[in-house]
């Protein structure tokens, strides 16, 4: 475990960038390929913003895509699909990106997504954090159990509240009750993950994640169980966490 602290969320996304496209670029050399795993959510928003002005031969990236509401049009403000094409995908030439199209039919989809993603693994995972401590939408209490790469997952209030907080969305009830998430268990098969997870709203989980051994209660423990995983965080994040 690795535990980075910066002084404020622009460092912090700039030294995980730079962390990743260290890593992409070990796999394409050796390899002659990368695949890379994003999340999304305000968290990340500074991470991305620097990832795109890596040195990085994009053309030799697959990129894989986290989770998504079910039923919430493209069109919509809180789409991660959405998000990635704006703020990723627009900006890179990646060889190819395989996106969570909530609109779909699930079974399908998690089947086709399971079936690709399962060629290779991911050399790169980018995590993040949630208020209640899920990775991906995998809220408390997770399933720690599952050996499926994708599944149906109900969000919880402090989920929605979080989405909401953010700007997402304009009340709880606005947000979707249900999303497809990538699985714990596939997370944790990834050869790198980086966890970035600035301001003070994420101090709790933090804290939490340190502070708790494993437990399904606060998901994010699992990630301590990675051989090689790395925790960005701001001095607002790590507030609760180095007092």
């Amino acid at each position: 475990m690795n535990i980075i602290i910066s002084k404020d969320a622009e460092t912090l996304g700039k030294k995980a960038a730079e962390f990743a496209a260290d890593k992409l670029n070990y796999a394409i050399g050796s390899k002659g390929a990368a695949r890379l795993l994003l999340s999304t959510g305000a968290s990340q928003f500074e991470t991305i913003n620097n990832l795109i002005k890596m040195d990085v031969d994009w053309s030799k990236v697959e990129m894989f895509h986290l989770d998504e509401y079910i039923g919430l049009p493209e069109s919509h403000i809180a789409s991660f699909r959405k998000y990635l094409k704006e703020r990723f995908l627009a900006h890179v030439n990646v060889k190819k990106a395989y996106l969570v199209d909530g609109e779909t039919n699930t079974e399908r989809l998690i089947t086709d997504l399971t079936k690709k993603l399962r060629e290779h693994p991911i050399d790169v995972a980018l995590i993040g954090i949630g208020i209640n401590g899920h990775i991906a939408f995998n809220d408390p209490p997770a399933d720690f159990e599952t050996k499926e790469a994708y599944i149906r997952v109900k969000l919880d209030d402090k989920c929605k509240m979080q989405q909401v907080g953010e700007g997402w969305f304009d009340t709880i009830n606005d947000v979707p009750d249900e999303a497809i998430s990538m699985t714990v268990y596939q997370i944790m098969q990834s050869k790198v993950i980086i966890s970035c997870v600035p301001h003070e709203a994420k101090a709790e989980a933090v804290a939490n994640t340190f502070s708790n051994k494993l437990t399904n209660m606060v998901p994010s423990t699992m990630l301590k169980q990675h051989e090689n995983w790395s925790f960005y965080l701001d001095i607002n994040s790590a507030a609760k966490f180095i007092n």
